[in-house]
Parts: C-alpha cells; sequence; structure tokens
C-alpha cells in the first residue's frame, strides 16, 4: 500500500502581520470543534485585514484589484469554542502577476498551532478581466 500524498507548507521564520480572532458558535461543527470551511473563511477575514493594515482595500492595492488564484491549508490541531486564534500572514514566493500569502494559525492561550497555509495572491485588472504585474510600490514593502 501507497501512502498518500500530504499538502507540507514551510513557514517563514518572521510575519509581517498579525491579528486575532475569536471563535464563535458558528465556526464550530458538530464534532464539537473547528470546522474546516470556518477556518477558510477566518483566513479570509485576516486576509481583509492584512490588506488594510497596509492602507489598501483588495480591490485597490496601488490601482490594481487582487483575486485569489488558489489556497492550502495544513491542519495541525482542533481548536474550539470561545478560542483565540492568532493568525500571522507574510507574502512569498512573489512572481510577475503575484504572490503567496503564507500564515501560521495559532490558538493564543497555549500556544499551539492549529493550521498553516498559504493562498496565491494575483493582481487583477477587473475593468479590463486581465492579471496586471505586481504593482512595484506594494512588492518594495517586502524586501526579499
Amino acid at each position: 500500500m501507497t501512502s498518500l500524498a500530504r499538502i507540507q507548507i514551510d513557514l517563514p521564520d518572521r510575519f509581517s502581520f498579525s491579528t486575532t480572532i475569536t471563535i464563535y458558535d458558528q465556526h464550530i461543527n458538530y464534532r464539537n470543534h473547528l470546522d474546516n470551511s470556518a477556518l477558510g473563511t477566518l483566513v479570509s477575514e485576516a486576509r481583509v485585514r492584512f490588506f488594510k493594515a497596509l492602507g489598501y482595500t483588495e480591490l485597490d492595492v496601488e490601482g490594481a484589484g487582487i483575486i485569489v488564484t488558489d489556497s492550502a491549508i495544513q491542519y495541525r490541531a482542533e481548536a474550539f469554542h470561545g478560542e483565540v486564534l492568532v493568525i500571522e500572514m507574510t507574502p512569498a514566493e512573489f512572481n510577475k502577476y503575484g504572490f503567496d500569502l503564507v500564515y501560521r494559525v495559532g490558538e493564543q492561550a497555549s500556544g499551539r498551532e492549529v493550521a498553516r497555509g498559504k493562498i496565491g495572491i494575483m493582481f487583477f485588472d477587473y475593468a479590463a478581466r486581465k492579471a496586471m504585474a505586481v504593482p512595484a510600490a506594494f512588492r518594495g514593502r517586502f524586501p526579499a
């Protein structure tokens, strides 16, 4: 029997952004822990906060919009109602049109790692319906 390939996500040494989000009742599934789809929603909220902290919206990053091209999550531990999650994020792996937004989700009180992941971000011209190059001013905020 062969083993199934598993997603492996390497984390950077440091993150450029952090936010906290409390797990509410609607985030819990019938097994009494954080639902996998709810985690995606919480990470999406953190992504919006990441751009807002930089003075942007997802429709205007130096004149460009963004679009999510892919997402990968590696679950590490359960999380439960009332716990406070710390979601840390930073851009990585820039290319011509975008980057990976790498993140770690931890439980605040215990420090346990709940999940890690990355979101593919592409800059997008919504009026022309086409990809745009990474805005130089945005790229310049994150030295290699």
